[in-house]
């Protein structure tokens, strides 16, 4: 569950912070602790730990090519990526980001979830975790099929274990 919620197994105890934006939550801070790994759910929970637990049969990689990312997606819903973070991003706000800055700040893993067009430039949908208030609701288009900032080549997916 989300943080302080009591909803779910283990509700989320990591408070929310602003990564990158002016917003009303307090900053985020480097190297934040890592919450202790507890094999239990949350007393009153109707599932034990092990019940509740998920697991995945099958992850692979995909193809940095467009046409194959984008047929995976279909088939099989969202897929994981990674791609250079570089200063201008940072102040997204809407429409097809594509690098203006030569500073790289570092990797970051995504989620993409779909494509589309956008004044004839091409984009993938992907979903960040910097909250709702960075870019465009916690989201951000990035031009496709031109591997911007490496987003097509660390593409990688995986299937449920369905009991």
């Amino acid at each position: 569950g989300l943080y302080h919620s009591h909803k779910g197994c283990q509700p989320y105890e990591i408070p929310a912070c602003e990564h990158h934006t002016n917003g009303s939550l307090p900053p985020c801070k480097s190297g934040g602790r890592t919450p202790k790994c507890v094999h239990l759910c949350e007393k009153g929970y109707n599932k034990s730990y092990s019940e509740d637990k998920y697991y995945g049969r099958r992850a692979y990689a995909v193809s940095e090519e467009e046409s194959q990312i984008q047929m995976e997606i279909m088939k099989n819903g969202p897929v994981e990526g990674a791609f250079t973070v570089y200063s201008d991003f940072l102040n997204y706000k809407s429409g097809v980001y594509k690098r203006h800055s030569h500073f790289p700040l570092g990797g970051h893993a995504i989620r993409i979830l779909g494509w589309g067009v956008e004044n004839a430039t091409p984009y993938w949908l992907v979903a960040n975790s910097w909250n709702t208030d960075w870019g465009d609701k916690g989201y951000f288009k990035i031009l496709r099929g031109s591997n911007e900032c490496g987003i097509e080549s660390d593409i990688n997916a995986g299937l449920p274990r369905i009991n």
